[in-house]
């Protein structure tokens, strides 16, 4: 009888990633990521799924088994490091026997596969069935010439492999199919187009900027162009507020939880005695303020004038809102039970209040930590002159930019916000709050600041912190509502050491002997 293992599935990753996230089903593996097999359900030897295959397609509650070969059942997959939403992508089944002249012809890497019926492929809908049948890491690379046919009739033609047909029209093409139409159709507009974009884009520039523009287009489009994530972004922005310290700064707050609110501590920077607040200093946190003067209908609560926690190295505080007194409306939900994981890439988006303005979002995506010098070089790249280059590296270097280059402690992106978003929550595509937005590395023209990169410390990080002052002031009361307010997030409860009864998505993963 194999063990079972609960495992959540909260954000966008792959299979595998889901499964090591859990501590004790990670130890049952004994090989390498390489020679993995992931079957998918509990019949027998019918589908597997590749170690990369999107978390976001494994239906709730559905049970996976892992099996370790001992060759490599995947060879050096080329498929997109950013996991997008179930709705991005198309998912088909090869089956291991194939048709006519396959019988002798080799098709996968480790034949270990053949013991089960099909093979689950998935693809965005933006890429062909070839490119994704290439990218996933178990055929050969060279498979050659070849049709797919459907399965339960042989003699109906579904796609052809040169046609360059979409993913998702493997379920909508007919035997009608035209090939020689698709030929003509592509002859008639590539090598037209191919010359002008060579002719603008000299050498390897221009796949690498279809490359760059595609990637980050995609994370941006693929959660914040919907709806219902939109929707769900707003009601949560609700929490956030224009946080005003009178006459020392503004900047960003949301709600934690009750009448607690996390925002950044350098916003109180010159006016903190030791972990407090200096005596004079007046904190206001203002709710609603989404519309310019004079329609705007906020209202405000002040703050204690004390630090129910404060770490200058994450650079957080924690304050608590008097609701007496300001107004009869109640303080906003709180945020802390959506808190995620800091993502390594894909999308984001920040909902603030820059320069002190009304409340902004900035939909916007998650540089990695290996692109980041890139980045920041392409942003000084506009400047042409070498000299101006020069000088605009040394001044952000002096700032410290160096620190955040190889880090995996911050999350990083480009946005508009940054004076005065300070202290803002960022989300990710599944609208959890992963971030605390800190600060960005700028540098000034006459007219305008350019922001070179901004960066946000992890929530996760800045709860644990939390929790820990909580514990070594023996605050014992607040430490039970914050355990209370986190025992639906197993992200938190796993950092309190709660168990959690009921994970909000989970799959039931059984690990091989």
């Amino acid at each position: 009888m194999h063990n079972g293992y609960t495992v959540q599935c909260d954000q966008l990753c792959t299979v595998l990633e889901a499964i090591k996230s859990n501590e004790k089903c990670n130890k049952k593996i004994k090989c390498a990521d390489e020679n993995i097999m992931i079957q998918l359900g509990k019949e027998d030897k019918k589908s597997i799924v590749a170690t990369h295959f999107p978390c976001s397609c494994i239906d709730d509650g559905e049970y996976l088994i892992i099996l370790c070969g001992e060759k490599k059942v995947e060879g050096e997959v080329q498929h997109s490091k950013i996991v997008y939403p179930k709705e991005h992508y198309s998912v088909f089944y090869i089956d291991t026997v194939g048709g006519l002249n396959t019988k002798t012809k080799k098709l996968f890497k480790n034949n270990d596969v053949k013991q089960f019926k099909n093979l689950c492929v998935y693809g965005e809908k933006v890429i062909t069935v070839a490119e994704a049948l290439k990218r996933d890491g178990r055929f050969i690379d060279d498979l050659g010439n070849y049709e797919l046919s459907n399965n339960q009739d042989p003699n109906i033609l579904t796609v052809l492999q040169q046609e360059g047909i979409r993913v998702k029209t493997v379920k909508e093409t007919s035997s009608d199919v035209d090939r020689k139409e698709i030929y003509d159709r592509l002859r008639e507009q590539f090598p037209d187009l191919k010359r002008l974009m060579e002719s603008r884009f000299p050498g390897d520039s221009f796949q690498k900027e279809l490359n760059l523009r595609k990637e980050n287009f995609g994370k941006i489009q693929q959660s914040f162009s919907q709806v219902h994530r939109v929707r769900k972004l707003l009601e949560l922005g609700k929490s956030v507020c224009k946080l005003v310290i009178k006459d020392v700064s503004m900047g960003t707050g949301f709600v934690l939880f009750d009448t607690f609110i996390l925002t950044s501590a350098h916003l109180f920077k010159g006016y903190v005695e030791g972990k407090e607040p200096k005596q004079d200093v007046e904190v206001f946190a203002i709710f609603d303020y989404e519309e310019p003067e004079p329609e705007t209908n906020y209202y405000y609560f002040r703050a204690e004038n004390t630090f129910i926690d404060f770490d200058a190295d994450l650079d957080y505080a924690v304050l608590e809102l008097n609701p007496e007194g300001s107004n009869s409306m109640d303080v906003p939900p709180g945020l802390l039970s959506e808190f995620g994981r800091l993502p390594a890439n894909g999308e984001a988006c920040i909902i603030g209040h820059s320069a002190g303005q009304v409340k902004e979002m900035d939909p916007t995506f998650i540089i990695e930590i290996e692109k980041r010098g890139q980045a920041i070089d392409e942003h000084f790249s506009q400047h042409k002159h070498p000299f101006i280059i020069n000088v605009l590296s040394d001044h952000v270097r002096k700032q410290g930019i160096e620190n955040i280059l190889q880090s995996g402690k911050v999350g990083t992106y480009h946005t508009f916000m940054y004076h005065g978003a300070s202290g803002s929550p960022v989300f990710n595509g599944l609208g959890k709050v992963f971030g605390l937005h800190t600060a960005g590395f700028t540098y000034g023209f006459i007219k305008q600041v350019e922001s070179v990169i901004e960066y946000a410390h992890p929530l996760i990080m800045i709860f644990e912190r939390f929790v820990s002052n909580l514990k070594n002031s023996g605050n014992e009361e607040l430490l039970k509502r914050v355990e209370e307010e986190a025992k639906e997030n197993k992200l938190l409860t796993d950092v309190l050491n709660i168990k959690q009864e009921d994970p909000v998505k989970q799959m039931d993963v059984s690990p091989s002997d």
